[in-house]
């Protein structure tokens, strides 16, 4: 059997809808507006997409199987909560995550001044020093349902050690 290769990679992608009466949860950070994204739990697009990343390297499924929207259990969950989880079933299945890097996709509002706590927030729960988060956010100048603000997306890829015997 050919030995796997020390590293793999994740890529996961997530959108939500806007809606009323909700707070926006970005990166762990409630941000100021007037809808938030309707979801089963928090609908933190963002850390949603780090969640299909890191399952994704790992090849453990998705959110979906893991946290399915049919249980009661998750509804209104933390995704900073699921995160945690989901690091813990990473590192089982012999993983350590070692970079994460996102797109945040969203007309309004600006997040610039929130990234920094964003970045913050995923490091915490992954336990990575700050600079191994990127977090970039950018509209789509009008179009599509970013554009016309009826919703935001994320999309992250992750890079993940495995380990060996003695690490």
């Amino acid at each position: 059997m050919i030995p796997g290769p020390p590293f793999r990679i994740g890529h996961g992608y997530d959108a939500h809808r806007f809606a009323p009466g909700r707070a926006l949860v970005l990166g762990g950070v409630r941000i100021e507006h007037d809808r938030g994204l309707a979801g089963h739990s928090d609908a933190d697009v963002l850390t949603h997409a780090v969640i299909d990343a890191m399952l994704g390297a790992m090849a453990l499924g998705d959110l979906g199987r893991h946290f399915p929207s049919t249980d009661a259990r998750w509804k209104d969950a933390s995704s900073l909560d699921l995160l945690g989880r989901v690091r813990t079933m990473v590192e089982k299945a012999g993983g350590q995550v070692v970079q994460v890097d996102t797109i945040l996709y969203l007309e309004r509002p600006k997040v610039a001044n929130d990234v920094p706590r964003m970045q913050a927030e995923l490091a915490r729960v992954l336990e990575l020093p700050i600079e191994r988060i990127a977090v970039k956010a950018t509209t789509t100048d009008g179009m599509g349902f970013v554009g016309a603000e009826e919703g935001a997306a994320a999309s992250a890829v992750v890079l993940v050690a495995i380990k060996t015997d003695g690490s």
